[in-house]
């Protein structure tokens, strides 16, 4: 064969390198889209992915995906080192760190909006030195003084997710009387506290946390309820891709879907948030998702 050109699987659309391109200008929150929902990309540096297996946990492969999310269309992409899913074993702050901190560099100096996914103050403040802008906290009500004081000093913009409990205990703790009235309860407890700390509201983001300390049909009707979320004068991100209770809707012979077999319902999903006002979702496949944001946003129009 004459060419690389002509080799099937060699094109640039085919290669598991990122197609080198310009540097882009570092993009900041004001840049996002404002005519339709954001678009945030999920990257697990990790090993233990229930979404990916691992497939992104070596540097130079999380940089690679990173970099196609963010051609494919991402307007953030957000990068965690540590698995939160139900029984995952905690990870230790250097090991997160070691895994997040040149994923996060590389993307912003190439252009992208960067959120870290992270619980520890330490692995956040390394994150926004390292040109992270958003930090993505899954502790809910177990949130630091720590990350409070961090977020409020740095003024960064921080992601309130609901969420009792840890990986380890969260699945026993999904007793609600009213699964939308607590969870906003207690997303608003938090919520006093960060302000308490002097974090302004205008940094805040709400989360109603999905999967985290809610069982099925909890995350049901907090999907059907996304509008009593944005009623709160808060930017709501819904984060419900690939998850379990997705999995189980899709049950087939008695068996759940397996995490990639569930990108078709996700954008669903994603449509009927971006239709009830969400500001954001956050995905694991970019480009059926911003097609679903954009979808739902003509059809508000």
């Amino acid at each position: 064969m004459d060419s690389l050109a002509a080799a099937p699987g060699t094109g640039p659309n085919t290669s598991p390198l990122p197609v080198l391109r310009k540097p882009r200008p570092k993009a900041t929150f004001a840049d996002l889209p404002r005519d339709r929902a954001v678009v945030m990309g999920i990257l697990n540096v990790t090993p233990d992915s229930f979404s990916d297996g691992g497939a992104h946990a070596q540097a130079d492969t999380a940089i690679a995906a990173g970099l196609r999310m963010f051609y494919a269309g991402a307007d953030i992409i957000d990068v965690g080192g540590e698995s939160t899913r139900p029984g995952a074993d905690e990870v230790p702050e250097d090991v997160e760190q070691e895994r997040v901190l040149p994923v996060i560099e590389a993307l912003a100096k190439a252009g992208a909006l960067v959120s870290v996914d992270t619980r520890r103050a330490s692995t956040a403040a390394k994150a926004l030195d390292a040109g992270a802008t958003i930090v993505n906290d899954v502790s809910g009500l177990a949130v630091t003084d720590e990350m409070i004081r961090l977020v409020a000093e740095r003024d960064a913009y921080y992601v309130l997710m609901h969420n009792r409990g840890d990986s380890k205990s969260m699945d026993g703790l999904a007793s609600y009387g009213d699964v939308v009235e607590d969870v906003i309860a207690e997303t608003l407890k938090v919520r006093d506290r960060l302000r308490a700390g002097g974090v302004s509201d205008a940094r805040i983001i709400l989360d109603p946390g999905l999967g985290f300390a809610k069982h099925g049909e909890q995350n049901w009707e907090l999907v059907k309820h996304v509008g009593r979320f944005t009623a709160l004068g808060y930017p709501v991100l819904v984060a419900a891709s690939r998850k379990r209770f997705l999995g189980e809707l899709l049950t087939s012979a008695g068996k759940a879907a397996e995490p990639k077999q569930r990108d078709a319902a996700t954008a669903a999903i994603t449509a009927l948030a971006a239709a009830a006002g969400a500001w954001g979702v956050r995905v694991h496949d970019v480009a059926a998702n911003l097609d679903a944001v954009k979808v739902a946003a003509r059809a508000k129009a």
